[in-house]
């Protein structure tokens, strides 16, 4: 298996500190507004990238942080007039929720930056013990230059920098690119005591903490959209290894951004669609699903179009499920070989494919060809146990994707004796060669979501 690290700028070999088991850390929300689809993106990739490890073996211990104290979170909380814990909680829960619904599985541990305040205070400490930072007005920066490879994940020269977000020039420090590490309270504020007066922590150091608390000094896989390397990660790696003197992890994963209209999709932009309102209008396999098939470091351009070429898509893989024909009297001989010869094609296909860098779009086209012939089989006349093994493969490896496949709803399946009325009538409509009635029960229908398909053995129906 190799791995795209962008420490590194290259494919490498996965090898994990530990034999079989893989530390994962990823940067979660930071809670002070609804989630949109591009946090969901970012949660898919990981979720995805978890699960495929889970299915080559390895046991995995999985970590998303809950940034629950920050400049943001304090504004916004200001705004509403409202406790920055409770607005942040509220959106902690929300986002499981929405997690959930998306069928990402649960985190080993969801750490928050307000339950590691001790971690960070004793980190802070010993980083200024060791000359990695200095205490100025209440706050604490990490001192760059002491740093000799800082700018090593970005591939960014310390000369060339120039304040970047979250980074305030501030005359106090003694380079511009210093970050703080504690900030000195100021009124209306939530605060901790501290060796350096009331305060709280800095952005970067929470996650840093965060991870050394629960994973330990090292750590195999540190994840999170690529909007995140600079500054965050770089300064998780700074401030993390002038702690430990060892490489933080092994492997660092950054995803693309998700683009409306051509543009990231952000807050601040104001172009959000929220995980909210798309779970409204569509399931959560059509997010999943266009996570799948983009790959994970790509930008992800999110439009109608794209919509509904994926809406299509999870039906194609949809119709591959469906039962045998009515009276289907069994494939010949040279299908049932070419759909055997098939399944052992899309396995091997499938690991190669996520083997590489965890290339979803590659493996995916894998299961659209099972899918094909198992459709071809169908229409040939398998039956249900000639096309049982095939159909279990596929189920198997969408499952690995965490395509949920539902069946329909409780008031389709109330629905489903009455359409097969209907599709039985217009046979018998057919029969009679009353073409122009039976074709408007077949519109009709399709008005209503349900596609009718006819072939030489009969017609059957499937939700579209």
């Amino acid at each position: 298996m190799q791995i795209y690290n962008t420490l590194t700028r290259r494919k490498e070999n996965f090898e994990t500190l530990e034999p079989g088991v893989v530390k994962m850390y990823v940067c979660g929300p930071t809670v002070y507004n609804k989630a949109h689809v591009g946090h969901a993106m970012s949660a898919l990739v990981f979720d995805i990238i978890r699960r495929y490890l889970l299915y080559r073996g390895y046991q995995v211990k999985f970590l998303m942080n809950f940034t629950d104290v920050d400049d943001k979170i304090i504004q916004r909380a200001n705004e509403m007039g409202i406790d920055p814990f409770d607005l942040a909680e509220g959106y902690i829960q929300e986002f499981q929720q929405h997690l959930k619904d998306l069928n990402i599985l649960p985190a080993t541990i969801n750490p928050r930056a307000t339950q590691t305040i001790p971690q960070i205070i004793s980190m802070i400490q010993t980083l200024i013990e060791k000359g990695y930072a200095y205490p100025v007005d209440g706050d604490v920066y990490f001192r760059v230059q002491k740093d000799e490879d800082y700018g090593k994940l970005s591939g960014r020269k310390l000369e060339d920098m120039q304040a970047g977000a979250r980074i305030e020039v501030d005359s106090r420090k003694e380079h511009p690119m210093d970050f703080a590490l504690w900030k000195a309270a100021r009124p209306n504020e939530p605060f901790w005591e501290s060796p350096w007066g009331k305060g709280r922590p800095g952005w970067h150091i929470e996650c840093s903490a965060m991870n050394l608390a629960h994973q330990g000094e090292q750590i195999d896989i540190h994840g999170g959209g690529n909007d995140l390397v600079f500054p965050h990660h770089e300064n998780e790696i700074a401030q993390t290894e002038s702690l430990t003197g060892k490489p933080f992890a092994r492997y660092w994963v950054h995803n693309g951004m998700l683009q409306l209209s051509g543009e990231k999709m952000s807050k601040s932009l104001g172009n959000i669609v929220s995980i909210e309102a798309f779970l409204t209008q569509h399931s959560g396999d059509v997010l999943r699903l266009m996570v799948i098939n983009s790959g994970y470091r790509n930008p992800l351009t999110f439009n109608d179009e794209v919509l509904e070429q994926t809406e299509r898509a999870l039906d194609r893989l949809h119709s591959a499920l469906r039962p045998a024909l009515p009276n289907a009297a069994g494939a010949s001989e040279q299908m049932l070989q070419t759909l055997k010869n098939q399944i052992a094609a899309t396995r091997e296909g499938f690991v190669a494919s996520m083997d590489d860098d965890f290339n979803t779009a590659g493996a995916l086209g894998y299961l659209f060809e099972l899918v094909r012939v198992i459709n071809q089989a169908r229409a040939e006349g398998a039956t249900n146990q000639e096309l049982q093994a095939a159909q279990d493969t596929l189920r198997e490896l969408l499952n690995v994707f965490g395509l949920k496949m539902e069946t329909p709803s409780t008031e389709k399946h109330q629905a489903a004796a009455f359409i097969d009325l209907l599709v039985e009538l217009r046979s018998e409509l057919r029969k009679q060669k009353l073409f122009a009635l039976s074709d408007t029960i077949r519109d009709r229908l399709l008005d209503l979501g349900v596609v009718i398909e006819d072939s030489k053995e009969g017609s059957t129906w499937r939700w579209k």
